[in-house]
């Protein structure tokens, strides 16, 4: 890997700061069309994503066939902010032997009648496998805040819960990384009328959507103070200006591409029995 100059984006800038520091935090401070992975040209950019998914497939057939660690990838953001995008290009050239995607919605009847976490807990990654989440349990610190259905003091406590079962994860050899991406209220706007213009993308909308837009303030407002309270050492979130899709996919997947490389990834050893053995 190319040694960092001092040009090179500092990834703890799109990092809420961790403990006490954290009250310092602002999510309106961070620009959603801000490129700091860019190359500056949007088709070098395009290339760099594509060769590293290309890169990413050969780090996950090593951790598949390593088995030491599971990863949690976890994509957390309002509609329109490309979700759905990022899955498709920065996972485009993975196996999915050992790669799963799950697009969360709001729970059926029986997972009602469990705790929050339940649904979440029986879908985590095994050894060896990655498991990408579009939305997540995050949505339960969410949805509910901004619509008042439970209190300041259940929120926290809801905080302390995800806190408590992603250091449990992690301590059990997950690793974990969470994405907010973060794009500004005009992009909102015009991605959302693009769905309306286009007949193929009518599936994609809904009339509730609007009604969400509407408590865009109420959102952000929500996700300032989980990405404060929700970011730790074992799980911290990285801030993903998404304006540009090119970008997005090109900072997510240097992310995930660092990430597998620091593990030292290594196959298992060879049968001593192979050696020499002449197949005919």
């Amino acid at each position: 890997m190319a040694k960092k100059s001092s040009s090179d984006p500092v990834l703890a800038d799109w990092q809420p700061p961790l403990g006490k520091s954290a009250s310092r935090f602002s999510l309106a401070r961070l620009d959603p069309a801000a490129k700091p992975w860019s190359s500056g040209d949007k088709d070098s950019d395009k290339a760099a994503v594509d060769a590293l998914a290309l890169e990413l497939d050969t780090l996950q057939d090593m951790f598949y066939a390593d088995r030491r660690f599971k990863l949690l990838v976890l994509l957390q953001g309002t509609d329109t902010s490309g979700k759905d995008g990022t899955v498709r290009s920065v996972f485009s050239r993975t196996s999915p032997l050992g790669v799963h995607t799950l697009g969360w919605k709001a729970p059926s009847e029986e997972e009602r009648a469990h705790d929050y976490l339940w649904r979440i807990h029986k879908v985590m990654p095994g050894a060896g496998e990655t498991m990408v989440f579009n939305r997540s349990h995050y949505e339960d610190v969410l949805v509910p805040v901004v619509n008042q259905w439970i209190t300041p003091e259940q929120t926290r406590q809801r905080y302390q819960h995800i806190n408590d079962f992603e250091r449990l994860l992690s301590d059990t050899g997950t690793v974990i990384l969470k994405f907010m991406l973060h794009i500004g209220f005009d992009e909102q706007r015009e991605r959302l009328q693009e769905r309306v213009d286009d007949p193929t993308k009518h599936w994609k909308f809904s009339m509730g959507d609007l009604t969400v837009r509407k408590q865009w303030a109420d959102y952000q407002k929500a996700y300032e103070d989980l990405l404060r309270a929700t970011s730790t050492p074992c799980a911290p979130w990285t801030i993903v200006p998404a304006n540009s899709k090119t970008h997005r996919n090109l900072m997510i997947a240097t992310v995930v591409r660092d990430t597998l490389t620091k593990l030292k990834l290594r196959y298992p050893p060879s049968d001593p029995g192979l050696k020499g053995l002449v197949i005919v």
